[in-house]
Formats: C-alpha cells, structure tokens, sequence
C-alpha cells in the first residue's frame, strides 16, 4: 500500500482517540529509515505533551491498527510531541504560529539560496509569508516549499 495511503487511513483512525482526549493531532508520518519502517504520530496540547498523553494514544492507536492490520510490513509505532521547532504543515498551524520566528526550506533555491528566516506573516491564497531580519516581506509559493518549522533563537 503506498505511504501517502497509509498516513491517511492511520490520521482518520487516531483523529477521534486524539480528539477525546482534548489533544492535537499535528501530523502522521509513515517512513523508512534504514531497514525498518515508522509510523510516526506528533500530538500537541496546551501546556505540552507528557509521556503519559503519549501513552494514552499509543495504546488506542495500537489496539485498532491491530484490529484492521492496514500496514503490510513490519513497523515501529511511535507516538510523540512535535517538539519546540515543531513543522506547520496545515493551514490553522500558520494561523496559530504567526509572528513566530520560522525557517523556510525550498525544494529548489532562489537565486542560490534554498533555506529563509524571518517572523511568520501567515499563509495567504497558498503562499507562506515571512518578514525577514532586513525587513523584507518574503513570499514562496506553498508547493515549492519543502518544509516550514518554528525556530528558537537563544
């Protein structure tokens, strides 16, 4: 079954165990990394995320995968917080992060350079804007870029 297939049968099954417990559910990796397979299951809340909130949905999660088996291979569940430098993806995350320092990465670069910084403007008509330390007001186009995530200057 192909990996896009998988994340999304694996998000409509934990949506309800995350939303009954008041969590977010920030995203659903299914990947390969060296010989073996993770599903992967960022969850958020207010405050933070504890082990235990982890757990909680683990275990959910892992008694209904068990039930309908939709993942061929043999796989690693890990459900965990995003973390700090967490990555926006959907549309209320840009929402929720604007005015937070962000790191753009491009797919191709602009005139060189493939990786922007700046404070988070929001998206807007599928286009990601930041203002840069200059001052600038940087716009990319949503599907060239490869990944936006906050960032933490100390």
């Amino acid at each position: 079954m192909a990996k896009r297939k998988i994340e999304d049968i694996v998000t409509e099954m934990v949506t309800p165990i995350v939303e009954n417990n008041n969590y977010e559910l920030v995203d659903v990796e299914f990947l390969k990394e060296g010989a073996s397979w993770y599903l992967r299951v960022y969850i958020d809340k207010e405050g933070g995320i504890s082990i235990d909130d982890c757990q909680i949905v683990s275990e959910a999660l892992s008694e209904k995968l068990d039930k309908t088996d939709p993942i061929e291979q043999h796989y690693f569940l890990e459900v965990s917080s995003p973390g700090i430098e967490r990555p926006l993806k959907r549309e209320k995350d840009f929402i929720k992060f604007k005015g937070e320092q962000v790191e753009v990465k491009l797919f191709q670069p602009i005139d060189g350079k493939k990786i922007f910084e700046g404070k988070l403007n929001g998206l807007v008509e599928g286009k990601i804007s930041i203002t840069s330390e200059k001052n600038e007001t940087l716009e990319f186009d949503k599907e060239k870029v490869a990944i936006v995530k906050r960032t933490i200057k100390f």
